[in-house]
Formats: C-alpha cells, sequence, structure tokens
C-alpha cells in the first residue's frame, strides 16, 4: 500500500465512520478498487485509522465526555436511580448499549469475520438495508422524548451490535433506531458518536492481540511508516469534520439523501466484483 492509497483510504474512514453510509463497506470497496488482498496488514491499517477516528470523536465532544465524568465523581446518592445525576445516568445508558456488541464480539467475532471476507456482495445488500432503515426513520414520525432511557438505550446497543455486518452503517443504524422510537434529534447522534467509543477501542485491542500473534512487523511489512501517518491523519482530520457535520445533519433531519448514496453504493458493489473480472 502507498501513500496516496493509504491518504484516499485513511479519507474514505474519516467521513464514512460517522456518515451514516458504513465505513467498513467503504473500506472493502475501497481496497477491492486498488486491488489490496486481505491480510495482516490490511487489518493492522485498518485498526489504525479505527482508533485515528476515535480520537476525533474525542476532540469533537470533548466537553460532553467531561460532563460525563465530573458527573461521576461528584457527590450523589447511588442508592436509586433517580438519585443519579444526568452524567451518570448517561454513562451507565453507554454502558448498557454496549451489552448487545459485547456478547456478539465475544461469542460472534469468528463468524462476523468469516462474513466480512465473503466478498462484495454482502456488503451491497447491508448498504440496502441501511438504506431502508434511514428511508424508515425519515418518515417515520414519532412523539420525541426528552431523554434517552435504559430500555431505548439496549434497543439502540441492539442496533450497534448488527452493524458489525460489513456495509451496515454503525451511525446509521443506532441513529435510525434512535429516531424510530421517538428519541430527540439533537441528544441522538451525540449519544451514538459517544457510544461506539468503548466498542471500536475494544475491537481494536482484539485485533492487536491478532497481530501480535503474527508479529508487528510482520503485519507492517505490507504498510510503510510514512503510509500509516498519513491514514492516520487523513482518518483523524476528515472523523473530526465528519463528527461535526454530522450531528448537525441529524438535527435537521436531512438522513433520507444518504439513505438515497446507500442505495446507489449499495447496488455498486454488487455488480463491482462483475466489472472488475
Amino acid at each position: 500500500m502507498n501513500w496516496i492509497q493509504a491518504l484516499i483510504l485513511g479519507i474514505i474512514q474519516g467521513l464514512t465512520e460517522y456518515l451514516p453510509v458504513s465505513s467498513s463497506g467503504h473500506l472493502a470497496i475501497g481496497q477491492a478498487l486498488f486491488g489490496l488482498a486481505d491480510g495482516e496488514s490490511n487489518l493492522a491499517f485498518t485498526v489504525l485509522l479505527h482508533v485515528a477516528t476515535v480520537l476525533s470523536t474525542l476532540v469533537i465532544l470533548w466537553k460532553e465526555i467531561v460532563w460525563i465524568f465530573k458527573d461521576l465523581f461528584t457527590r450523589q446518592s447511588w442508592r436509586s436511580y433517580q438519585g443519579l445525576n444526568d452524567g451518570t445516568k448517561y454513562a451507565i445508558n453507554i454502558i448498557i448499549s454496549m451489552i448487545p456488541v459485547a456478547l456478539v464480539g465475544f461469542l460472534l467475532k469468528d463468524k462476523v469475520e468469516e462474513v466480512f471476507g465473503s466478498g462484495l456482495l454482502i456488503v451491497g445488500i447491508m448498504l440496502l438495508v441501511t438504506a431502508s432503515l434511514l428511508t424508515f426513520s425519515y418518515f417515520a414520525k414519532p412523539r420525541q422524548k426528552e431523554n434517552i432511557s435504559g430500555l431505548h438505550a439496549f434497543i439502540i446497543g441492539i442496533a450497534q451490535a448488527c452493524a458489525v455486518m460489513p456495509g451496515l452503517s454503525r451511525s446509521g443504524s443506532t441513529i435510525a433506531t434512535g429516531l424510530l422510537l421517538g428519541n430527540k434529534k439533537e441528544k441522538l447522534a451525540q449519544f451514538s458518536f459517544l457510544m461506539v467509543i468503548p466498542p471500536i477501542l475494544g475491537e481494536a485491542l482484539l485485533d492487536l492481540k491478532d497481530i501480535l500473534e503474527v508479529g508487528f512487523s510482520e503485519a507492517m511489512s505490507g504498510l510503510s511508516p510514512v503510509a500509516a501517518l498519513v491514514g492516520f491523519l487523513a482518518a483523524f482530520l476528515f472523523g473530526c469534520i465528519a463528527c461535526k457535520w454530522m450531528i448537525n445533519i441529524v438535527k435537521k433531519g436531512k438522513l433520507v439523501y444518504f439513505a438515497i448514496y446507500c442505495a446507489i453504493v449499495g447496488v455498486l458493489a454488487i455488480v463491482l466484483p462483475y466489472i472488475l473480472k
């Protein structure tokens, strides 16, 4: 992988991690177009890009993260849920949302990896599913609730767990599910981006374990330090842009345009293998 390919893939990861169009699906399409074979070097690069986008979330939403930790360490009554402050309740909801994806990660990781290696057909199909979810959430008009409840956090977490499928957008699934449940747009994108931080870091640690088993130098053999740095910086910078942009888009309720985009790219992913033959 040269630095130009790393730059393009970093930009793709940074933008699509937050926009509801599936970063994993777009990375798979990008790697197919570049003719990059699956391997440990691609896994190492993917982990690097995911860490970069997590850092962009921390930068854009740092005020909300500080608020959560400040409330966690503020004196409060832990005897009942009602006695907890807002930041602590928010943190509990994030933990609740992590349960489904943690179960999928520990119990079905090998099965999911088999799906990831099954080519662009599954990516195209899941992009079409993402388009359908975004369309339903755009036309559905449930009464908006003031705060995300623990039950809704768990259901949104199930949507996130389903989004381990390549092509099924993580942000698209969680935001669309939250909107269908009637949660306020203003708070939903923020919650969706914060709840994804622990699973992405957990997934990166599991992948890092696989990388270390084959040896770090061997895993990075197809990736130069320059390409790695360029890809990381591109994913971080464009992740910052996309994260802030997406929060404003959700507030304005313009997700239907991404549904059209996902439908087009989904069809492209299905026919691309036949075009490249």
